[in-house]
């Protein structure tokens, strides 16, 4: 199931990103690859919390960070 789907139809369905893990995803990491995307495209990474820092802190390592927000706050056209 894409995100699109998951968040309109199930979102308990939303699993964390993070390598191995299979918790309920509790945050939307929205980044960009500025060298790939426009300013105003965000892709999305869902991590549960515990890996929520992880993922932030990789994405901000590479400068494609932008900011995390609750799932139920996603926009239909972010991923």
């Amino acid at each position: 199931m894409d995100l699109r789907t998951a968040l309109r139809d199930d979102p308990a369905e939303l699993i964390c990103s993070a390598k191995g893990c299979r918790r309920h995803a509790t945050w939307g990491l929205r980044w960009n690859n500025p060298k790939l995307h426009d300013a105003q495209r965000r892709k999305v990474w869902l991590a549960c919390d515990e890996h929520e820092v992880t993922l932030r802190d990789f994405l901000s390592l590479r400068g494609f960070y932008r900011d995390s927000v609750r799932p139920d706050a996603l926009d239909p056209h972010d991923g």
